[in-house]
């Protein structure tokens, strides 16, 4: 078979019923990652003499009946700031090139515990952003490349991740969200992308940008798929006082058979660019054969402000050292060599400020989703901008009010491909629901890609 642009579901059932080998599949994978990922400027390191041994194991086991589960044998690749021993961890800066460290993060602990095969460590912007990037161009390995464009910027900061996924490099991969770079990339590269709710996910091996608002999580083709991977990281964990004491195990039954409550934000895509504000519009319609949709209304808080300066402050913090070292002489792009200066000059009082105003945010997003099932929203406010330009402010922060209010909240949320533009870049949907209310984002975005084939779309690969 061939398991390019194949679900992770559709894999492990080929898997367990042996009509493919883990080591046929990571050969293939392998040999896609080495001749198409430096088109995507995707990949910092092959994985190559890991994941062969990791694939011969998995075989093996299956073959003596010792199935794991539906990640047994199946390849993915991790964003280059998860620690994994006999690779570098570069955190895609140019002066960490040669940074390595001799332990396994959590995550990547629990997928080789569920089988899953490690084919590569993936691209991604400098310091996950963490200097303040105005341009894709901000990576050693250079810009993030959407398989729909040439021209198209990735997303991030998890560029690698969604990269990837979109171009068949792997069939799932995981990345990082401290705001926005899990759903920017699966936004841009037209696949689905799951920010699982704060303290859901252990983050021990991984780099730190903001120990408040960093969270770990899945990219995959299908919300389905990342259901799967979520089931297999979830927990907690010693060695990360973060990683909350909740079970979750995913619930994959059927999601067209409930009816959701949606509700959007009055004027939540009025500022989007007119294919993603066509696309919103005709995925309301759809949403109807689903449930309800009602228009909801927030309070007027400055959702921005506390999430920047939360993140600022904390990110000026946890790269201390690197910055007082002059190490960020040597990043890629010219902006983050002042930047970190700047958050350097937030005052203590300002950061205790946002701090005490997180909690009203938190308690009026879940004052409005405690009667609904998910908010709805672009996942993006733009298709993809092109390479070599700065941010237009479309593409902003300050014009993702979701991205503020979920990451400020921890709220868990999942964007899904709805559609492409007259250029054919895709765009995006966004689930988000309560929090630890996973499940619940998840069967929504499983619901939507029931009755749409959006997800079932993939860019043309010479």
């Amino acid at each position: 078979m061939n398991p390019v642009f194949r679900s992770v579901r559709e894999l492990s059932v080929a898997v367990r019923e042996r009509r493919v080998s883990p080591v046929e599949l990571t050969d293939a994978f392998l040999d896609r990652l080495e001749r198409l990922g430096p088109r995507y400027n995707a990949v910092v390191t092959v994985t190559r003499e890991r994941a062969l041994d990791q694939a011969r194991r998995a075989e093996g086991e299956i073959a003596a009946g010792r199935w794991r589960g539906p990640l047994h044998g199946i390849p993915y690749g991790a964003k280059d700031l998860l620690a994994a021993t006999g690779a570098p961890t570069t955190w895609g800066a140019a002066p960490l090139r040669g940074q390595t460290f001799e332990h396994d993060a959590t995550v990547i602990r629990r997928l080789e515990a569920a089988g899953a095969v490690l084919v590569a460590k993936l691209a991604m912007v400098e310091l996950a952003g963490g200097m303040g990037y105005r341009q894709p161009d901000a990576s050693f390995t250079g810009p993030g490349i959407s398989p729909w464009g040439d021209d198209a910027w990735s997303g991030g900061s998890s560029s690698g991740s969604g990269s990837a996924v979109a171009a068949g490099l792997v069939p799932f991969a995981i990345g990082s969200e401290t705001w926005g770079s899990i759903l920017s990339p699966a936004a841009y590269c037209g696949v689905s992308g799951l920010r699982p709710t704060y303290g859901r996910v252990s983050r021990h091996g991984a780099m730190a940008l903001c120990w408040t608002l960093d969270k770990l999580g899945p990219l995959a083709l299908t919300a389905d798929d990342c259901g799967l991977v979520l089931d297999a990281i979830a927990g907690p964990d010693p060695h990360d006082p973060s990683a909350a004491a909740r079970p979750f195990t995913y619930d994959d039954g059927d999601p067209t058979r409930r009816r959701f409550r949606f509700g959007m934000v009055r004027g939540i895509a009025d500022g989007a660019e007119p294919a993603v504000r066509e696309a919103f519009a005709a995925s309301l319609e759809t949403l109807a054969k689903l449930g309800t949709v009602e228009e909801v209304t927030l309070a007027d808080l400055p959702y921005d402000a506390v999430t920047r300066t939360i993140l600022s402050a904390e990110a000026a913090s946890a790269f201390e050292d690197l910055i007082e070292s002059g190490a960020i002489a040597g990043l890629t792009a010219p902006e983050d060599h002042y930047t970190p200066y700047a958050r350097d000059a937030i005052l203590a009082k300002d950061y205790i400020k946002a701090l005490r105003l997180r909690a009203h945010v938190m308690r009026e997003a879940d004052r409005v989703l405690s009667r609904l099932d998910a908010l709805v929203a672009p996942g993006r406010p733009a298709t993809a901008p092109p390479l070599g330009r700065e941010f237009r402010d479309l593409h902003r922060p300050s014009r993702d009010p979701m991205g503020a209010i979920g990451n400020a909240a921890g709220l868990p949320a999942i964007a899904v491909p709805n559609g492409f533009s007259e250029s054919g870049l895709p765009t995006s949907l966004q689930f988000m629901g309560r929090a630890w209310e996973d499940n619940t984002v998840l069967a929504a975005a499983r619901a939507w890609q029931a009755i749409t084939d959006f997800h079932l779309r993939h860019p043309t690969i010479d």
